[in-house]
Formats: structure tokens, C-alpha cells, sequence
């Protein structure tokens, strides 16, 4: 399969690149300078901002945003309604690029529904992270995680 699908509801950058055989279904939204590999899946209401990075193999379910700032690497899974932010002190009245925080999601790991990952974490490799976390810390690899504030339960 090497064919892009983009349903037609959906805004795509042309300054944009997109992997084959990544569909990116209806209603989402994808900004400029935005990467993304081969063979994703971008659920409906995907909300990607500018510069973000979006590995081979990911799996984006519906209502996810991921903001400037965030990689996701290979064979990711992000379930339904994730939150991915980048200013760790939002306050519209002292906006600037310069305090914006990158977060660096690695091979393998799944998050699940209505988490929130804070800006400038990074989560370990083939890391879980349950239902409703939020993440407010680095975690290393293989760790199943959960809670808010999340924390280990145990290694995988």
C-alpha cells in the first residue's frame, strides 16, 4: 500500500510531508512544517500543530491535539482525546515562542484515553501510560503508568 488518504473534510498543509500509506481521516487538521511517516493512522478531529514530528507505524485516535513542540517516534499509540501541550505556564498575556517545551514520546509506547502529557517530558520506550494520566514527569522504558499525578506501578 503506498497511497496517502486524506478525507476531504480534513485541512492538510501543503507544507506538509506525509508518509505512504497514512490515512488521516475527517475533520483534522494539519498545520505547516508537520512530519509524518509511513503507514499512520490519524483518527477524525486530530488537531497537529506546526513543526510536529509523527514517527512510522503511529496510531492517533480521535480528538487528539499535538501541539509545536512534540515528537512522537515509531509504532506509537495514542488513544481517544489525548492532550499533548507545550507551555508549561500558560498565561495569553506573556505568550512568546521562546518558552515553548518539546516533548519527546519514544518507540513503542501507548497512551491511553484523556491523558495529558505536560510539555518537556520525555516517556521511555514501549512505556503504558493508563487511561486518564497526567503526566507531569520523564519516565524511562518498559513502565506501565498511571494516575494524576502519574506515577510507576511497575516495569513491563
Amino acid at each position: 500500500m503506498t497511497e496517502i488518504y486524506i478525507h476531504k473534510s480534513s485541512i492538510v498543509s501543503n507544507k506538509t510531508t506525509i508518509g505512504k500509506g497514512t490515512k488521516i481521516w475527517h475533520f483534522s487538521h494539519v498545520r505547516e512544517n508537520v512530519t509524518i511517516g509511513e503507514n499512520v493512522t490519524i483518527g477524525q478531529n486530530v488537531y497537529i500543530d506546526k513543526n510536529v514530528t509523527i514517527g512510522n507505524g503511529c496510531k492517533i485516535q480521535n480528538n487528539v491535539s499535538i501541539y509545536d513542540g512534540v515528537t512522537l517516534a515509531n509504532d506509537i499509540f495514542i488513544g481517544p482525546s489525548v492532550v499533548f501541550t507545550n507551555d508549561k505556564y500558560p498565561d495569553v498575556r506573556y505568550w512568546d515562542e521562546s518558552i515553548k517545551l518539546n516533548t519527546l514520546i519514544n518507540d513503542g509506547v501507548s497512551i491511553g484515553a484523556n491523558s495529558t502529557i505536560l510539555p518537556g517530558i520525555e516517556i521511555g520506550k514501549e512505556t503504558l501510560i493508563g487511561a486518564g494520566s497526567v503526566v507531569t514527569k520523564d519516565f524511562g522504558d518498559k513502565l506501565l503508568i498511571y494516575g494524576n499525578p502519574a506515577k510507576i506501578v511497575k516495569k513491563r
